[in-house]
């Protein structure tokens, strides 16, 4: 038997500026990694403070709070004994780093900085750090004065460095080194490193870790070794949700692999690994002479060692075998993702629950189904006896009920924390989206209201006749254009004035004592905020949108999962039932129809939304991609006035972006304005544009080529 390490990968929920509850589970994450028989125990990036502090970093008690918590760590007795792999930010001669600090017994070994930093999409890191831009470079890191006495020195190796011990080398990377095309995990297994971690804060994205996990696998495969991935879990405060999924790769095997959604603050995957394993993979004499002409990193020596010193002679303990990987479909990411989300966000902001306003539309019922899911979720949590969880459950929806009271069902959690609402309009809500709303809500367990706004849209339009002498009318009784949108954006404004109502006010009707507001939920999908079809402060506006970057064929095929997969048969329903705002007149020959209204389909939308943000295509480039693209479906004149439409529309409600609210992060053409899509929101007309001219002039070429 060769030489066997037991290592630990760690999935964290961790919060922004929560200090001392981040360390209470670093600490716990060290407990359960050393109870397991692990000597090597690593956790997210920038564990200490949570990663999406944003402009936090640039705070001074940010650096010295890391200090103190790193300080609680290392004079924690039950922390010794393994090596311990901490994220936290670090101010070195004035420059502020994102760094691994690397500690074993009460002593810090190594700070080792991040190299290269994400600084695209999401993520403004070069904002706030700088990075360490001098690969195997390694200097001498001044301590403050409360380290210098427990580590008993002035100073600390800071650099890139490896740690070497009696039996093994180990390197660290970060998150964002491990997607650049010169990754350091190349030449530090090349320099005979065996063991490499890495610690991230990634966030989710629909269909994303399978691309997470092939990376880890080819660098594993290419270099032989062993690869511990840790991830942080939850929504630390903001847009994104971070989602765990933890991993330990040998020689690009995989043999332990974490939740990637779930409930748990701390999760701790660990992985028996045979060192020996990773030298003969190493055989090939081209890697030889490749590692002869490698840079060589500074060793930072200790005498602790990774694997036992008896020679493995405990022949219970065996090497992990390597497993399936498992992926999450589409549709579960969805159902999960935003579920877990929206738990972390109701359990932290101590509201009573949720509210949304729903319509009979499938936009407002796969909000209404996520709810649902995470309730699911909860309960799940609750059976396996998270104490977390279940506390969490009483504070939020059990204050009034006697001693040791639970939810037996998703159902009875949800009756409890969340809301639904049917503001209809007497003359244009159908019967049908009003029967599709209660049934949902009845399905779900939601405590549902049926009513209409007749009263306060009546105030507002009487008010515009009284002030001006003025009526409108909406365009099937003869009114304007002008007029029509006008009262379709009075019947929408007024449903956000009114969900708000309700959301302060039913935790106060319904008894709910001491657990403040419901928070409001929005439903406006990606690819409706993309084309801007929709109300500026109407019910897209809310607290918190768990589907703003979801698509709407992703809604679609979501709905249809759920509808099997949580015995939900009405779902077939809002799948079934043409998209409609229900904003106009039903008349006998007409009803409104929001693929008519925009001029492009959902399907077309979503298309728009890649080349734009993903492609990075402008109205010009986009046509010219489309025109291989969509050739056996369109005339190149049809797809000329689709892209005109698009980016027209696109531009003059650029605006309405500015103010949508906070959704959870899914799709990477997602164009959220507060983080994801930074572009301007006054654009000159694109009708007039240099880019539509260039449109026209390609068009006509091709139609004279048609017409020879």
């Amino acid at each position: 038997m060769g030489h066997l390490v037991t290592v630990a990968a760690c999935s964290l929920n961790q919060w922004s500026l929560d200090f001392e509850g981040n360390v209470a589970r670093i600490i716990e994450s060290i407990k359960r990694a050393k109870a397991a028989g692990a000597t090597l125990r690593v956790g997210p990036e920038l564990e200490i403070t949570g990663y999406g502090l944003l402009d936090h970093f640039l705070e001074q008690d940010v650096f010295l709070h890391s200090w103190e918590m790193l300080k609680k760590i290392l004079t924690d007795e039950s922390c010794n004994g393994i090596l311990l792999d901490i994220g936290m930010p670090v101010l070195h001669r004035n420059i502020r780093y994102n760094c691994r600090v690397l500690a074993l017994d009460g002593k810090i070994l190594l700070v080792r900085p991040k190299l290269w930093l994400a600084n695209d999409g999401n993520y403004r890191e070069m904002r706030y750090f700088t990075p360490w831009s001098r690969p195997q470079h390694v200097e001498q890191l001044y301590l403050p004065r409360m380290i210098q006495d427990i580590q008993g020195s002035v100073t600390v190796p800071i650099g890139d460095a490896v740690i070497s011990t009696p039996d093994t080398c180990i390197g660290a990377e970060t998150c964002e080194e491990l997607f650049v095309p010169n990754s350091p995990h190349s030449n530090m297994s090349l320099n005979g490193v065996e063991v490499i971690t890495n610690s991230s804060g990634s966030h989710h994205n629909l269909r994303k870790l399978n691309i997470r996990l092939e990376l880890i696998q080819e660098a594993t495969r290419k270099n032989g070794g062993i690869y511990i991935y840790s991830n942080q879990r939850g929504c630390d405060g903001d847009r994104l949700y971070y989602d765990g999924a933890p991993l330990i790769l040998i020689n690009g095997e995989v043999v332990a692999q974490g939740s990637q959604f779930a409930l748990n603050d701390v999760e701790v995957i660990t992985a028996t690994c045979d060192l020996e394993e990773v030298r003969a993979y190493r055989f090939a004499p081209s890697r030889g002479l490749q590692a002869i002409h490698a840079p060589a990193y500074q060793r930072i020596e200790t005498k602790f060692s990774l694997s036992p010193h008896d020679d493995n002679l405990d022949f219970s303990v065996a090497p992990s075998q390597g497993r399936p990987i498992f992926y999450h479909k589409p549709e579960e990411e969805i159902a999960l993702g935003p579920a877990c989300w929206l738990w972390d966000y109701l359990r932290r902001s101590k509201a009573a629950g949720f509210i949304v306003p729903l319509s009979g539309g499938i936009d407002s019922c796969a909000t209404s189904v996520i709810v649902f899911s995470m309730c699911r979720l909860v309960m799940d949590h609750i059976k396996q006896g998270n104490e977390q969880v279940i506390s969490d459950v009483k504070r939020i929806a059990g204050a009034l009920e006697k001693e040791g009271w639970m939810p037996k069902t998703a159902q009875e959690l949800c009756n409890r924390i969340f809301h639904t609402v049917y503001l209809g309009m007497k003359s244009q809500s159908s019967q049908e989206t009003r029967s599709r709303a209660e049934r949902l809500a009845k399905n779900i367990g939601a405590y549902h209201i049926d009513t209409n706004i007749d009263p306060a849209f009546g105030a507002f339009k009487s008010l515009l006749a009284d002030a001006t002498g003025f009526e409108p009318n909406f365009k099937v009784h003869g009114g304007s254009n002008t007029e029509n949108l006008a009262l379709q954006n009075i019947q929408a404004r007024s449903r956000m004035v009114s969900t708000y109502m309700f959301a302060q006010m039913l935790p106060t009707t319904r008894n709910r004592k001491g657990g403040g507001g419901l928070l409001v939920l929005g439903s406006a999908n990606v690819d409706e905020c993309l084309r801007g079809y929709l109300t500026k402060y109407d019910c897209s506006s809310a607290d918190i949108n768990p589907i703003g970057s979801v698509s709407k064929n992703d809604l679609k095929r979501f709905i249809a999962w759920a509808s099997s997969e949580f015995d939900l048969p009405i779902l077939d329903e809002f799948l079934d039932a043409v998209p409609t705002a229900e904003l106009e007149p039903i008349t006998a020959d007409y009803v409104q129809s929001d693929e008519a209204d925009m001029g492009l389909t959902y399907s077309e939308l979503s298309t728009f939304g890649i080349m734009r943000k993903q492609y990075k295509l402008g109205p010009y480039g986009c046509f010219q991609r489309l025109l291989h693209d969509w050739k056996d479906e369109m005339t190149p004149r049809e797809i000329a006035v689709k892209v005109k439409r698009f980016y027209h529309f696109y531009a003059i409600n650029r605006h309405k972006m500015t103010t949508m609210t906070p959704a959870y992060h899914a799709e990477a053409y997602s164009p959220d304005d507060n983080r994801f899509d930074l572009r301007p929101f006054l654009y000159p007309a694109f009708y007039e544009s240099w880019s539509y001219k260039k449109i026209d002039e390609v068009l006509e070429k091709l139609e004279k080529l048609q017409k020879q």
